[in-house]
């Protein structure tokens, strides 16, 4: 019988493989590859190859005795077809990464969206087991969520509900990476966080994160370490994050009613304060009856998550069936 599964989190700044043993869901070796400056089809794709093609030269398991690989790609994707229709942070759009990797390595390979695939690691042996209605919003990069009804991923009618981070928030706002105008993505991510900073920097003012930080590249290290210094412009810049965050979450809290919402991505993990603030402030602003049964919970898998989960993707399909 087969006992492994290959995981790969494909994501706007990074491309993380790992061979995981299907019992235990223990992690046997891993390989990372940054994605930050390559973008568009063909660069994403040799990428993903190359990451591969090391994880392989680096495991001592037979290619037999592997059951899938599964693919979590921040973006909007054909399950059936196993293509990436869209991914705005990756520049990619039809891409075929399902056919491309079988056809290499001869190995049954799953796609799907990377919140939905660290929904199922929550859903399953994370945050959220135990649970049957539960919103996963992941906070990164961009923004991208998952909606779980009765223990089972809602999709939608195209497969793709759950776009939380493009709720329209002002229709006459900011520039959205998906080409959208006024979303929330481009209002509570970490991208726009470091926009905010980045541009009242170049309109003359001063802040902490100039001296600890290439301004052109600051990571959620950075704002850390400046929020951490008591940098007024850093705080104002996450503060306003927090507030259309807690604002959208409250919206769903009374929209949607779930016992649960598990927060997760590099923004959550890496700056306690900024969790704290989006669970008081959505509870405070939700309505009373729903917001007396909702539940908050950080991600258990952090940024394993995505790749337990898209190890998962094809054994959890069929338990849906």
């Amino acid at each position: 019988m087969k006992k492994y599964n290959i995981g790969v989190d494909l994501g706007g700044t990074k491309i993380l493989c790992a061979l995981i043993e299907e019992k235990t869901q223990k992690i046997l070796f891993e390989v990372k590859k940054k994605t930050k400056k390559e973008k568009g089809n063909k660069k994403i794709e040799a990428k993903l190859l190359e990451a591969l093609d090391e994880l392989f030269s680096k495991i001592d398991v037979k290619k037999t005795d592997i059951d899938s690989i599964g693919i979590a790609v921040a973006g909007q994707v054909d399950k059936k077809n196993g293509i990436l229709v869209n991914a705005c942070n990756l520049e990619c759009s039809n891409l075929e990464l399902k056919k491309t990797v079988e056809e290499k390595y001869n190995i049954e390979t799953y796609l799907a969206n990377d919140v939905e695939a660290a929904t199922i690691s929550e859903l399953l042996y994370g945050a959220a087991k135990d649970y049957k209605d539960v919103l996963c919003v992941f906070i990164g990069t961009g923004i991208g969520s998952c909606i779980v009804i009765n223990g089972q991923i809602y999709k939608g009618a195209t497969q793709s509900a759950g776009e939380f981070g493009h709720i329209i928030i002002d229709s006459n706002g900011r520039s959205c990476a998906c080409g959208a105008v006024g979303c929330l993505e481009a209002y509570a991510s970490r991208s726009a966080i470091e926009n905010r900073i980045k541009s009242s920097l170049k309109s003359g003012k001063k802040s902490v994160i100039s001296d600890i930080a290439d301004t052109n590249n600051i990571s959620t290290k950075h704002i850390k370490q400046s929020l951490d210094a008591n940098d007024e412009l850093t705080k104002r810049c996450v503060d306003e994050a927090i507030e259309y965050l807690s604002n959208g979450l409250a919206s769903v809290i009374n929209f949607l009613n779930p016992e649960l919402i598990v927060l997760g991505g590099g923004l959550i993990q890496g700056i306690d304060e900024i969790y704290s603030k989006i669970v008081k402030l959505s509870k405070m602003k939700a309505l009373k009856l729903p917001s007396s049964k909702i539940e908050f919970k950080k991600a258990q898998f952090g940024d394993y998550s995505g790749v337990l989960g898209a190890s998962l993707i094809k054994n959890f399909e069929k338990k849906c069936q």
